[in-house]
C-alpha cells in the first residue's frame, strides 16, 4: 500500500457534528441533545478502505449517513474532491450521488420487495442517466456478473435469494451508477461467517478492479482486520484514533483502542492473553462527561483526563490518538 502522503484526499470530513434533539420533559426544561457526532475530522485517501469501528452507539453509523447526507448535519463540512457537499442544493446533491454510494446493513430491508432485480437496477441507472436506455440490459447482466449472480436472477424478486445473494444485488444496485466512492454500513454483519468472507473477497476485488474507495463501517474487528488499509476507532462520538493497519492492531495506544483490540476471539484454546475488562457502561451521549469522554471507565485515568478534553494529535507517524496519557501507558 503506498503510503497516505502519495495519496490524493477523495474525501475531508472537518469537525462534523450530528445531534438530535430531545424534547422537552415540561416548560421548564431547555431542549437537549443527543450528541451522535461531536466535532470529528478525518481525511479518506483515494482507492482505500478506512474502516470506522467501535461500540454500539458510537456514533459510525451516524457519520456515514451525515456524510452522505441521508441526515443533515448539525454543523461542520464534508468536502468530496475539494466541494463542501454540505452547501450543495438537492439538485446538485442528486448528481453527486451517483459517485457517492452505500451499501447496508439489511439486505433485505433495502432492497424494494415489489421489484424484481432488473427493475431495482434500472432505476438506480435511470435516475443517475449513466447508460443509455437501450443498453442497460446488457449493462445489468454485467453487473450480475461482477458480483457473481446468474442472468435469470434479473427475474426474480428479493425474497428468492438468500441473504448472501441479496447483498451482492446491493452491491450490484452500488456499482450501477459507477460510484467513486461507497460506504458500507455494518455490509457483512447481518451474514453467516463464511458468506461474509465472500462478500469481503468480492468487495476486494471489485475494489481493485473499479478502483473504488471505500468507508467501512463494522464492529467486527475481525472482518476490519481483514479488509482494511486504515483504521478509526470512535468511541462515544468522538475519534480517539485512527492509524494504518497493522500498527493499529501491533501497537495500540488508546487504552479504549487496547480494550477493544483484547476482546478479539483467538481460535487457539491453549493460547491464553491479557484481556482488558472495561468497567461500567457507557455514558449517555445526552450529557456525555467532561473532559476526555473515556475517563469514566479508563482505569488509567488522571485528574487532567476529567477536566480536559485531548486533542487528536500525530504521536507517531501517522498514528494519531486523543489521550494525554498515550507515551506513559503500559505496552
Amino acid at each position: 500500500m503506498d503510503t497516505t502522503a502519495e495519496k490524493n484526499i477523495i474525501l475531508q470530513v472537518d469537525r462534523l457534528k450530528q445531534y438530535f434533539p430531545v424534547k422537552k420533559d415540561s416548560i421548564f426544561k431547555p431542549k437537549a441533545y443527543v450528541k451522535a457526532v461531536d466535532d470529528i475530522s478525518f481525511e479518506l485517501f483515494e482507492g482505500e478502505t478506512l474502516s470506522i469501528v467501535g461500540e454500539s452507539g458510537c456514533g459510525k453509523s451516524t457519520t456515514g449517513r451525515a456524510i452522505l447526507r441521508l441526515d443533515e448535519p448539525t454543523d461542520g463540512k464534508v468536502l468530496y474532491m475539494g466541494k463542501d457537499i454540505l452547501t450543495l442544493n438537492k439538485k446538485d446533491m442528486r448528481k453527486l450521488r451517483g459517485d457517492l454510494q452505500v451499501i447496508f446493513q439489511d439486505p433485505f430491508a433495502s432492497l424494494n420487495p415489489r421489484q424484481t432485480v432488473k427493475q431495482i437496477l434500472n432505476e438506480a441507472m435511470a435516475i443517475q442517466n449513466v447508460v443509455e436506455k437501450s443498453k442497460r440490459k446488457e449493462r445489468m447482466l454485467e453487473l450480475l456478473g461482477y458480483v457473481g449472480l446468474p442472468p435469470e436472477a434479473l427475474e426474480r424478486y428479493p425474497h428468492e435469494f438468500s441473504g448472501g445473494q441479496r447483498q451482492r444485488i446491493g452491491i450490484a444496485r452500488a456499482l450501477a451508477v459507477n460510484p467513486k466512492l461507497i460506504i458500507c454500513d455494518e455490509a457483512v454483519s447481518a451474514l453467516d461467517v463464511s458468506i461474509q468472507a465472500q462478500i469481503l473477497n468480492l468487495l476486494k476485488k471489485l475494489q481493485k478492479q473499479f478502483k473504488l474507495t471505500f468507508l467501512f463501517i463494522s464492529h467486527d474487528l475481525s472482518v476490519v482486520r481483514h479488509i482494511s488499509d486504515r483504521v478509526m476507532v470512535m468511541y462515544l462520538g468522538k475519534v480517539v484514533e485512527i492509524a494504518e493497519k497493522k500498527e493499529m492492531f501491533d501497537s495500540p495506544l488508546h487504552p479504549y483502542t487496547k480494550a477493544l483490540l483484547s476482546s478479539i476471539p483467538v481460535p487457539d484454546p491453549t493460547l491464553k492473553r491479557d484481556r482488558v475488562i472495561l468497567k461500567g457502561d457507557v455514558p449517555s451521549p445526552i450529557d456525555p462527561p467532561g473532559g476526555c469522554r473515556f475517563h469514566t471507565r479508563c482505569p488509567f485515568a488522571a485528574e487532567k483526563c476529567k477536566q480536559e478534553e485531548p486533542p487528536l494529535r500525530e504521536l507517531v507517524n501517522n498514528h494519531f490518538v486523543s489521550c494525554h496519557l498515550a507515551e506513559t501507558l503500559p505496552v
